[in-house]
């Protein structure tokens, strides 16, 4: 702490005054730790003085008796103020020794008495004069935003000074956007250096400006606190060069030369530098002598600031003859002026001269003797650390030898110890430091006075200030007086201080003037201080206060006083009494002029910086891809890194596609900000995300459209063209285009803008061929197409988790992600949903609305529509608090209690409808609306946007939507279409959607009061006929009215997929909108206006999921409507109008269509043609009018245009194997097993040339590019090129060790490449035959090879049951493609080289990726074996030929809307279960899932349960139908809760698979059958496995419990039935007379009876207690699958291979009824009454899921299907034709392969419309006479 070896070093008489002094500082400290340093210290002190001053005089003391008893009577007192301070800190043991000491020192204290020392006491001021310190004066804090413009250069030099100033120093009071402002710049180098460079700019244009007027120069010299050494000195050099060159003095210049050395940094001004300008300066103000007055003013001003400089920088060794002693000399002069205020500077300048040491001052022996001097920014004091005290003290020993008097000595002693000492001990401050004033040599201490009181204003310590001024010893110096009213005068004038600052200057002038005790009465102070205030008062910030003294003091004083006043009001005013306002700064400004320069990279960063702030806080999970819209969801892949490596090649366009909220715009956001994060200034490409809807006509112009809506100027767009983007567009379905933008655009063509182009397009609004609106055109179809594509897929369970993860880490809602998940988990159809990423976003807002975390609800079934009604009803309720808690005006406030009265949220709603249908009606969906309020006060904008009604504007504020200046829109598109939806229909009331808990749901078992379907057609409930009476029939108008006045009658929503989804839902949840639109279609019938809202009204429906099953839609006008995936099996459409129908995979078995119009009807499907033969090869002719087949050894030549034969070509004698066009389509070739080739003219079939050679069978033939060539390859393993103007072969290539199946030419025609048994691709040379490469890689024959239309890419085909891919001219393997599970026969790349289509033996053709490798569509239809595939020239068809002895046609560039259908099974089907409870269906298939359907309600499916390895053989419902048991062919029955989804226990012990389970009536038992031959009995509570019941001597295939559960029938491929008794597990008995396997028994529900089926065709009938069989029912066709019983046990239910479901009679053993409608064996069948009616549910080998409603007849019995699965395929068998219109030849065959029967109208051809209309011409011509005559 202390340098106790100092103690001993001093004489008594200092040692007491350093203890005086700690002792001092001790009492001002306002800290006691500190205090109680001070006292220790002085303590330590005072203790040795004992040995050399004793507390009793001593004869052997050094000391005089006088001057001992002074220095006791000085220790006694200094224990004594040591005891004093201690007792106040608590220490009162210390107290008491200090005391006692004092006692011992002298008894009675004295004070202390310095001889010749005059003590003055501190000035007396009015309390209430800067009673305490105040903010410094400061310009408000403002900042920029980032590469924003800079306001104005001091919000320059505001924002550089902060950034200057370290973390620790910055001042508390800055406030929060300061700090956040400092935060955000300090973390971004580029705004950094963007201010920095302003401040150089700025002084260039200083620079470069030859008038350099006074308020430029006040600009420049803002700047002083901020710049950095160089511009520093660079403008000291410049300001100085200016007074020196100057002939006449300017002014401007040397003021800010002064300024400049005043407001220096440190560091900045150098010894030298400073000693430099004194030289020139003091040359200048002694030659300007007897010039002009103002002008020596102003250089002595001067001369001040560069003397303050010097003494600041410890300029030493000024050159005392040169320099030092004539400036003295001059200076003194001065001080004999006439003008004040010039002696004043003077004296000033002479006192500050007389601080900086010359090279013979005895000051440097005191600077030498210190270690460190720190001089503090003003320069007032050397605060001296770590320095040698002793030195120190020696040095101010040398400096008393040059001063007259004791006195002096001791002052100067005094002051500097005290000052010094106090540093050293970290204490002292600045005012104390001056109190006693430094005086050294002839200076006098008023000057460094002077200089502490400015950096206590500077500081805005005020209350200091007051101290010092009060208590300087050199307070009644004049020079210093007049020093401290020049400064209280500037205080009053300057109006950055506040108004009470500045008030109580005035007042503390007051002070001086009065107060003659204590301020003296020198007439020079008191008329300075009149003559401020009489400048204050004609024009300051203080002028009042100033007027209001000036004129009290006209009275004040004796007669002296008033006389100094009159003399003073006498006289004028003179401009050097205040520090002059700078004037103001120039406009415009340097700085503007800085800024007028084109920074695009700071308006780049700009950019960037707004878009990383619009993504602050938002959730992103990385989206999942895969290749197209046609690819399976389950082959995806990362977007990202397929992004990146599209946009390092060279590929141009990259179209995202994807559903209405899959995470489009999310994705290109995300992109955005991971470019502009990458982005490298100046040579990096520039990301744009672009909003296509906010852009006008985006077809032309799109980047500088873009740009100016980002504020770009146009010289910056200018400057931007030759650099490089990536353009991200966003939402090119929503701004309604119909153009390929980046074509339209020009992009990257000479002089164009150069970029690469991500765009987002919901997959619903892709049209066929939608590859031509975004590709880049291209000059030859060889020419790569730079078009890349991927569709987004839906989230996957772990990425909702992360999502739901992210949503709760950044929203903080109530709930706990696993509050979220446990919900979720519960409820199936919420499953599927939130598998959409922005319906996940809905979901996780509205669920805390719905229930509470952790409760059990029922498998409550959510749709997309309920969602948005809870999350838009949640959004209004919110922002109405939101808008109720701000301060509204009077009318806003009226007109929210009047919203809030008529029902906010209601209200809200009604808004959201209105608004919706406005934009689609005036916008056709546009959904960004742009609103001028000059524009648009007479347009419907106005009624939505406008500012006059307070409740739209109020009600457009609570709704979901964002705005941007003018332009509005909603939060997502999906708000709008909701919108619209509503518009089209309201709901009858909102869907109150709550989640019911498993408690209460399972004491609501009677869910529905209905049972009629919302799937099933009623349509004998519409009583809508024309003959009804006139009431009916304004009912039933009243009833669709409202329908025909909405957007349902006026726009076309055939494409408006997610309006239709959720008008399909409101379909789902309300009968009336459902009978609404059935009586549209009925309405349509008679009336054609209501066509248009009839088309909308039945694609809802079917949409709905309505089934149209022998629906009497006789007449029904529905032009453009979509009936995809409908079903209209038996349905009555004659004379219907369905022109440009959609009937993709329709059922309409036994509908029929006679008369109805059909033009343009489309069905998504081909017709095939059946041959007589296999096809093993096809052509299309290079214009793709014809195409050629090989079908067994004859070759047929179809018109593609209507695919007729048009000519055989007979002359092979084997099968032919390939046949191939000429370039020119004139010839044809072929080969075949015949072991020829054969060349053919197209046109008359001739045969022009017949190869021979091949030894052996020609499995393959091509043409070379230019039609002079042709290579053939066959199984005696050579490849031959034969020469056609030659007519011979020209070589024959050996190297393959196998036969050669196939041969290509590359595009060049330079290679032939050919794939052989050896699995081996070989690459020749087509002119001199040598070998070029060898592709090894297969591991099976490679039966197919092609090339690529560009050359790159070799595709082949193998017996491995793959395709690789192999680059062409390096031989690299590429891609491997496995997806077919047989041989790959065929391989053929599009036209465009984009996609490859794979034939193969499993009977499917594939379409890839070529540059990903990527599965896109599957194509499915073909009984055999695939042989050829090829593209159409065109590239939108395939053709292929199959073993099924037919060739067929695939769409391959269709697309569908993206129709949220039910998900179906995609194999086989073997057992179904059907709930009593509420009609809900249970299946299980070969797909391993068990899928729970509630046909009763929503249209998806319930449940999907996962967890079986294999095919599922057999499911069954538990007698609650809490739980669904499944059996499989892994071994394993597993328990499913049908409520919660929650897997049960998996029950394992049967060794083989299990055919079938069934639940015992009380529930507590489950009955497994296996292959094992054993039946096992199992507890369902605990899983525990009971008894093994034994006796069957072959596969189990069948188990059935009794009605009182205490019997067991079983059924085996062992031809018997056994009957067990579950609780002995005994066999009581064995049916015996089946002659082949039992595949099915069933028990009656009396229990009295059993029926058994199987492979032998009979249903068999046991009397279980006698074991008599009863019936023998025979009709069945083929095996019986399945049985089951009716509810009264009088029919029975089978179903089997034959085909059919048939109802028998169980009595009679008599066939009922048998439905035939089956494509596939029925595996199982099952019957349930549910609320009074009788069902029937099947499934088999078809995947589908059929239910049946039984019908009483007067017959007997009927069955009418009711519902069926999705599926997947157009059905037409027996429909009937008709009379059908305008269907065409392509549609009639096609309906006709399917089995429809009847004959169409044929459409006249254009001559026999021609002839038509000459005919009907000439008739009405011959009326017109004969009305004439008559």
């Amino acid at each position: 702490m202390f340098d106790h070896s100092l103690k001993h070093a001093l004489p008594a008489a200092k040692t007491l005054q350093v203890v005086q002094t700690l002792l001092r500082n001790a009492r001002e400290s306002k800290d006691g730790a500190i205090q109680m340093v001070f006292c220790e210290y002085a303590d330590t002190l005072l203790g040795p003085m004992k040995k050399t001053i004793k507390p009793t005089p001593d004869n052997n003391s050094s000391t005089t008796d006088s001057e001992g008893q002074a220095i006791r009577v000085a220790i006694a007192q200094a224990y004594l103020d040591h005891a004093n301070i201690v007792a106040d800190l608590g220490y009162t043991d210390l107290a008491q020794k200090s005391r006692k000491r004092a006692d011992k020192w002298g008894g009675p204290l004295a004070p202390l008495v310095k001889k010749n020392r005059r003590v003055l006491q501190p000035a007396i001021v009015d309390d209430g004069i800067f009673v305490e310190d105040v903010l410094p004066p400061s310009l408000p804090w403002t900042f920029p935003e980032a590469d924003g413009r800079v306001a104005d250069t001091p919000q320059l030099v505001s924002c550089l000074s902060l950034l200057q100033h370290s973390e620790e120093s910055l001042d508390e009071t800055l406030g929060s956007e300061a700090l956040q402002w400092l935060k955000r710049t300090r973390e971004s180098a580029d705004e950094r250096t963007r201010l920095e460079t302003l401040v150089t700019d700025l002084i260039r244009i200083f620079t470069r400006d030859e008038i350099k007027d006074n308020m430029a120069v006040t600009e420049v010299l803002c700047l002083i606190p901020v710049l950095g050494e160089d511009d520093f000195r660079f403008l000291l050099r410049l300001f100085l060069n200016n007074v020196n060159e100057s002939p006449i003095l300017d002014l401007g210049a040397l003021r800010g030369l002064a300024q400049l050395l005043k407001d220096a940094s440190p560091g900045h001004l150098k010894a030298q530098d400073l000693i430099e300008i004194l030289g020139p300066v003091s040359s200048r103000l002694q030659e300007t002598h007897s010039q002009s007055a103002d002008q020596i003013f102003e250089l002595t001003v001067a001369v001040c600031a560069i003397l303050d400089a010097m003494a600041d920088t410890k300029v030493s060794g000024l050159k005392r003859v040169e320099m030092h002693e004539p400036l003295l000399a001059f200076l003194g002069g001065l001080q004999g002026s006439s003008d004040p205020h010039l002696k004043y500077y003077a004296s000033y300048a002479f006192q500050a001269l007389l601080c900086i040491p010359d090279d013979e001052s005895p000051w440097q022996a005191t600077v030498r003797r210190t270690t460190k001097v720190v001089k503090g920014i003003s320069g007032l004091v050397s605060a001296v650390k770590g320095l040698d005290l002793n030195g120190f003290l020696s040095g101010l020993q040398d400096i008393q030898e040059g001063f007259d008097g004791i006195q002096q000595v001791f002052e100067l002693a005094l002051g500097a110890y005290e000052g010094v000492s106090a540093i050293y001990e970290g204490e002292q401050d600045l005012m104390v430091s001056l109190k006693e004033g430094l005086t050294f040599d002839r200076k006098r201490a008023w000057y460094s006075a002077l200089r502490g009181v400015d950096t206590l204003i500077e500081g805005g310590e005020l209350a200091k200030f007051r101290v010092l001024v009060c208590e300087a010893p050199c307070r009644m110096d004049i020079a210093f007086q007049w020093g401290v009213c020049q400064r209280l005068g500037n205080l009053a004038n300057d109006p950055l201080w506040s108004p009470v600052t500045r008030r109580e200057a005035i007042q503390f002038l007051s002070e001086i003037y009065r107060g003659d005790s204590d301020w003296g009465r020198s007439p020079q102070v008191k008329g300075y201080i009149l003559r401020l205030l009489k400048q204050l008062s004609m024009a300051s910030e203080s002028q009042h206060d100033a007027g209001i003294l000036l004129e009290a003091l006209s009275t004040d004083g004796d007669a002296a006083k008033q006389d100094i006043y009159r003399s003073c009001a006498s006289k004028g005013s003179n401009s050097h009494l205040l520090r002059p306002s700078l004037p103001e700064i120039a406009s415009p400004s340097l700085l503007d002029r800085a800024q007028k320069k084109t920074d695009v990279e700071a308006d780049l960063r700009r950019l960037a910086r707004l878009r990383i702030k619009e993504r602050g806080g938002a959730i992103y999970v990385p989206p999942m891809a895969k290749a197209n819209i046609f690819a399976p969801n389950e082959k995806f892949f990362p977007l990202i890194p397929k992004v990146d490596r599209f946009l390092a090649g060279a590929d141009k366009v990259l179209l995202l596609m994807g559903d209405s909220g899959a995470g489009k715009t999310t994705f290109n956001r995300e992109l955005d900000l991971k470019l502009w994060k990458e982005y490298k200034p100046k040579t990096g490409r520039i990301p744009l995300l672009i909003s296509l809807p906010a852009i006008d006509r985006p077809d032309k112009d799109l980047i500088a459209k873009h740009l100016r809506l980002c504020e770009f100027s146009e010289s910056q767009i200018r400057e931007l063209k030759d650099r490089e983007f990536i353009l991200i567009c966003d939402g090119y379905d929503e701004s309604q285009q119909t153009q390929n933008l980046y074509e339209s655009n020009g992009l990257n063509r000479d002089g164009g803008w150069k970029a690469q182009m991500v765009i987002s397009c919901r997959s619903d609004r892709l049209g066929l061929d939608y590859r031509d609106l975004f590709q880049p055109a291209r000059s030859s179809p060889a020419d790569p197409d730079f078009f890349q594509q991927a569709a987004l897929v839906p989230f996957s369970t772990p990425q909702v988790k992360e999502y739901i993860a992210q949503y709760v880490s950044i929203k903080r809602p109530l709930w706990e992600a696993s509050d979220y998940e446990g919900i979720l988990g519960q409820i199936p159809s919420l499953q599927e949903l939130v598998k959409n990423p922005f319906l996940l976003t809905l979901s996780l807002e509205v669920l805390p609305r719905l229930t509470d975390p952790g409760q059990k609800v029922a498998a409550n079934k959510i749709t997309r529509v309920q969602l948005y009604d809870e999350f838009v009803a949640q959004w209004l309720e919110q922002n109405k608090k939101r808008i109720g808690a701000q301060d509204l005006s009077d009318k806003e406030k009226e007109a929210f209690e009047s919203l809030s009265d008529d029902g906010f949220t209601q209200q809200g709603l009604v808004f959201l409808r209105d608004l919706s249908e406005a934009i689609f009606r005036e916008q056709d969906g546009i959904p960004l609306v742009e609103y001028s309020r000059a524009r648009d006060l007479q347009t419907w904008k106005e009624q939505f946007f406008g500012r006059k009604d307070n409740e739209i504007r109020l009600l457009r504020m609570a709704l979901p939507m964002t705005r941007n200046g003018g332009r509005y829109g909603f939060i997502h598109r999906s708000i709008l279409e909701y919108g619209v939806s509503r518009a089209i229909y309201e709901p009858q009331k909102q869907s109150g959607l709550k989640l019911q808990s498993v408690e209460r749901d399972a004491d609501k078992r009677q869910r529905r009061q209905s049972t009629s379907s919302t799937f099933s057609f009623e349509w004998d409930a519409m009583a809508f006929e024309g003959d009804k009476g006139m009431d009916q029939e304004r009912e039933a108008e009243a009833i669709e009215q409202p329908l025909l006045n909405s957007l349902l009658a006026k726009k076309d929503f055939a494409g408006e997929s997610s309006v239709l989804q959720f008008l399909a839902e409101r379909v789902q949840q309300e009968s009336l909108f459902k009978e609404q639109l059935l009586a549209i279609l009925q309405r349509s019938k008679i009336d054609k206006n209501v066509r248009r809202a009839a088309a909308n009204a039945i694609t809802i429906l079917v949409r709905a999921g309505v089934q149209f099953n022998g629906a009497d839609l006789q007449g029904i006008q529905i032009p453009g409507a979509d009936l995809s995936n409908g079903v209209f099996d038996g349905t009555l459409l004659q004379n219907a109008d369905l022109r440009k129908v959609k009937l993709r995979n329709c059922w309409l078995r036994g509908a029929n269509l006679s008369g109805a119009r059909m033009a343009g009807v489309k069905f998504g499907a081909w017709p095939y043609l059946q041959e007589e033969y296999a096809v093993r090869a096809c052509s299309y002719s290079p214009h793709g009018n014809t195409c050629a087949i090989a079908v067994g050894n004859v070759i047929q030549i179809y018109d593609t245009s209507n695919w007729t034969s048009i000519i055989a070509l007979h002359g092979h004698t084997d099968v032919v194997s390939w046949v191939v066009y000429s370039p020119n389509g004139l010839q044809i070739a072929s080969c075949s097993d015949d072991k020829t080739v054969r060349l053919w003219d197209a046109n008359s079939g001739d045969i022009v040339l017949a190869f021979e050679g091949h030894s052996d069978a020609v499995n393959g033939v091509a043409f070379s590019p230019n039609g002079t060539q042709i290579s053939s390859g066959g199984d005696d393993n050579t490849v031959r090129l034969w020469d056609l103007q030659e007519k011979v072969v020209g070589h024959i290539l050996e190297g393959h060790s196998d036969g050669v199946n196939a041969v290509a030419y590359s595009p060049d025609g330079l290679l032939v490449a050919s794939g052989s048994s050896d699995n081996t691709i070989r690459l020749w040379n087509s002119i001199d035959g040598s070998v070029q490469r060898i592709l090894e890689g297969h591991t099976g024959r490679v039966m197919t090879v092609g090339f690529s239309p560009n050359g790159e890419q070799i595709a082949s085909g193998s017996s491995d049951n793959t395709m690789r891919l192999w680059g062409a001219k390096s031989g690299k393997p590429g891609h491997v493609l496995q997806e077919h599970s047989s041989y790959v026969s065929s391989v053929t790349f599009s036209p465009n080289g984009e996609q490859i289509a794979s034939g193969s033996w499993d009977n499917t053709i594939c379409i890839w990726d070529s540059h990903s490798g990527a599965i896109g569509q599957t194509f499915q239809g073909h009984g055999r074996e695939i042989y050829c595939v090829v593209f159409a020239p065109g590239g939108a068809q395939i053709v292929s030929g199959s073993g099924d002895k037919t060739l067929r046609l695939w769409s391959v560039q269709e697309v569908e809307a993206s129709v949220s259908i039910l998900q179906g099974h995609t194999d086989t089907i073997s057992g179904v279960a059907c709930s009593s409870s509420d009609g809900q269906i249970v299946s299980g298939g070969d797909d391993k899932t068990v899928r729970v359907w509630d046909v009763q309600s929503v249209g998806s499916p319930g449940r999907v349960f996962k967890g079986h390895a294999s095919s599922i053989m057999s499911v069954a419902f538990s007698p609650n139908y809490f739980q669904v048991a499944s059996g499989g062919y892994d071994n394993t029955i597993r328990l499913w809760d049908i409520k919660t989804g929650a897997p049960g226990h998996i029950l394992q012990g049967h060794t083989g698979w299990i055919k079938s389970v069934a639940y015992s009536p009380d529930g507590s038992q489950l009955a497994s059958a296996s292959s094992d031959k054993t039946v096992r009995l199992w507890d369902v509570g605990s899983g525990a496995p009971g008894r093994v019941l034994q006796g069957h001597t072959n596969f189990i295939w069948s188990v059935a419990f009794s009605p009182c559960g205490s019997r067991l029938a079983s059924g085996s491929w062992d031809n018997t039935v056994g009957l067990w008794d579950v609780r002995s597990g005994k066999l009581e008995r064995v049916f015996e007379g089946h002659s082949e396997a039992i595949y099915c028994v069933a028990y009656s529900p009396s229990g009295t009876q059993i029926a058994s089926g199987g492979r032998d065709k009979t249903i068999r009938l046991w009397n279980t207690e006698t074991g008599v069989l009863e019936q023998t029912l025979e009709g069945s066709m083929d095996a019986v699958n399945s049985l089951a019983y009716s509810q009264n046990g009088l029919q029975i239910a089978s179903g089997g291979d034959d085909q059919r479901l048939c109802i028998w009679d169980s009595v009679s053993g008599q066939c009922l009824v048998a439905v035939a409608g089956f494509d596939e064996s029925i595996l199982s069948v099952d019957w349930r009454t549910v609320l009074g009616k009788s069902y029937l549910v099947t499934g088999g080998i078809d995947k589908l899921v059929r239910q049946w409603l039984v019908v009483d007849t007067e017959d007997g019995v009927d069955l009418r299907l009711c519902w069926i699965s999705p599926h997947g395929e157009l059905k037409t068998k027996d429909c009937i034709l008709d009379s059908v219109q305008d269907l065409g030849r392509i549609n009639i065959a096609l309906m006709k392969q399917g089995g429809a029967v009847g004959e169409p109208v044929e459409a006249l051809t254009f001559q026999q419309a021609s002839r038509h209309l000459v005919a009907v011409s000439g008739a009405a011509s011959k009326f017109k006479q004969l009305l004439k005559m008559k």
